[in-house]
C-alpha cells in the first residue's frame, strides 16, 4: 500500500515539474527536504503527533520550509499532510529521488556474499550489470551475510539474483523431499 501511495504522489509531483519546465531541480530540492525530516526528530515528532491538528501540523511545515523550498514543493507537502499522509513522506521523497536517479541513468544496487569482495569482483560486477541493464552507473551497497555460504544475491529495483550456495542447498534440499523411494 505505501508503495501505491508513494508512486501516485511522487508521479503526480513529477509530472507537475515536468510541466513546468523545471523537473532538473527537483532531485537537489527533494533530497535537501529529505534531509531535513530525516535530521528534525522534533519536527517528525510534531508532524506525526496525533493531538496535533491539520492545520497546525501546515502551519508547522510552513514556518519550518517556509522561503527554503519552491511554492510548488511546499504545496506537495501540504497537500500530503492535508491527506493524512504524513507518515509516508519519506517513501514518496524515496520514490521522486529513485525515478529521478533512473530517469540520469543511476541505478541502485544491493549486494550481499559470503566474505569481502575484492575491489576488482566489485567492478566485475557493476561492469556485468552495466551490460544487462540500460543503467550507465550504480550507487552499491555491499554488505557481508555469512549465512550465504558462497555465492552472491543482488537486488537491482524489484529484482532480485540470488546464485547463494544457502539457497541452492535449500532448492536441492527440497526437490530431494519430494523424492519417494
Amino acid at each position: 500500500m505505501a508503495k501505491l501511495v508513494s508512486k501516485t504522489y511522487g508521479d503526480a509531483y513529477l509530472s507537475l515539474a515536468e510541466e513546468k519546465g523545471n523537473l532538473d531541480s527537483v532531485k537537489e530540492e527533494v533530497l535537501s527536504v529529505r534531509r531535513v525530516f530525516s535530521e528534525s526528530g522534533e519536527l517528525n515528532q510534531m508532524l506525526s503527533h496525533p493531538k496535533i491538528v491539520k492545520e497546525e501540523k501546515m502551519r508547522i511545515l510552513e514556518t519550518a520550509f517556509k522561503g527554503r523550498i519552491s511554492e510548488d514543493m511546499m504545496g506537495f507537502l501540504l497537500v500530503i499532510v492535508k491527506k493524512d499522509r504524513y507518515r509516508d513522506i519519506m517513501s514518496v521523497l524515496d520514490y521522486i529521488i529513485g525515478r529521478m536517479k533512473k530517469k540520469e541513468g543511476i541505478g541502485s544496487l544491493w549486494v550481499a556474499s559470503a566474505f569481502e569482495l575484492s575491489e576488482g569482483q566489485k567492478k566485475d560486477i557493476v561492469d556485468r550489470m552495466k551490460e544487462l541493464t540500460d543503467y550507465r552507473e550504480f550507487e552499491v551497497d555491499y554488505e557481508i551475510d555469512e549465512q550465504l555460504i558462497g555465492g552472491l544475491v543482488l537486488r537491482l529495483d524489484d529484482r532480485v539474483i540470488d546464485s547463494s550456495i544457502r539457497t541452492k542447498l535449500q532448492t536441492m534440499g527440497k526437490s530431494l523431499s519430494k523424492i519417494q523411494l
